[in-house]
């Protein structure tokens, strides 16, 4: 008999540490509306349209920048895939920062997930300089956003509880239920809601790799 799991093409995602190809800290986003090149200049903000390597490439680049002292890897690989550009961030969390997505998504769409072992794995998408839903994957019932119901539909095929538990025994069964699925279905909804299939193949790709040149918390969009 056929089974059919959702979650099913996104479990490598949330493999172990020692087994997972991208190990236990990354973050992969999905862009509509810019070509690779513009991404990669959106990223690297104007300095480097990026040089076309491998996947290999491109996490030694990272590991290098963050052995080096670097605030996560400081390099990510973009690659076209239909209406979208799909967006590699090997040990680094900064694509689903608010004060990244404001700047990364203006004119255009992104939708985010990072997977952090060691700190918050989280979500976002993002339209035109604006975070429309954003939230801590093992927490889909605290939303923030601009309109945080947007993605509800998408959020609960993939087994998402979306209301907040009334009291401390609910919250408790919120969490177990939560902690297992949680990279799974982040990266589940992130293919929900661009149709790109995040299977690993992805990282077969060729892609432009470009240095991420992250804006400072304080700093204001301009």
């Amino acid at each position: 008999m056929t089974t059919s799991d959702p979650l099913a093409p996104f479990e490598w995602l949330a493999a172990p540490e020692s087994e997972g190809v991208l190990g236990s800290i990354f973050t992969i986003a999905c862009v509509r509306g810019l070509t690779p090149a513009e991404t990669a200049l959106r990223f690297s903000r104007g300095t480097d349209a990026g040089q076309t390597l491998d996947f290999a490439a491109l996490d030694e680049r990272a590991w290098a920048f963050a052995s080096d002292g670097g605030e996560g890897g400081g390099h990510v690989g973009v690659f076209q895939t239909g209406e979208w550009c799909v967006v590699i961030e090997p040990t680094g969390w900064f694509c689903t920062l608010y004060e990244v997505l404001t700047r990364l998504s203006r004119g255009c769409e992104v939708v985010t997930a990072t997977r952090h072992d060691y700190a918050e794995h989280s979500f976002a998408y993002a339209v035109d300089g604006a975070v429309v839903m954003g939230y801590n994957l093992m927490l889909p019932y605290e939303r923030h956003g601009a309109d945080p119901d947007r993605l509800n539909t998408q959020m609960r095929d993939l087994g998402m509880t979306l209301e907040k538990p009334a009291d401390d025994a609910a919250w408790a069964a919120a969490w177990k239920e939560n902690y297992g699925p949680a990279v799974t279905r982040g990266f589940a909804l992130v293919s929900a809601v661009s149709g790109v299939p995040l299977t690993p193949d992805v990282l077969d790709r060729p892609m432009l790799v470009t240095p991420f040149v992250a804006p400072l918390k304080r700093e204001v969009a301009e």
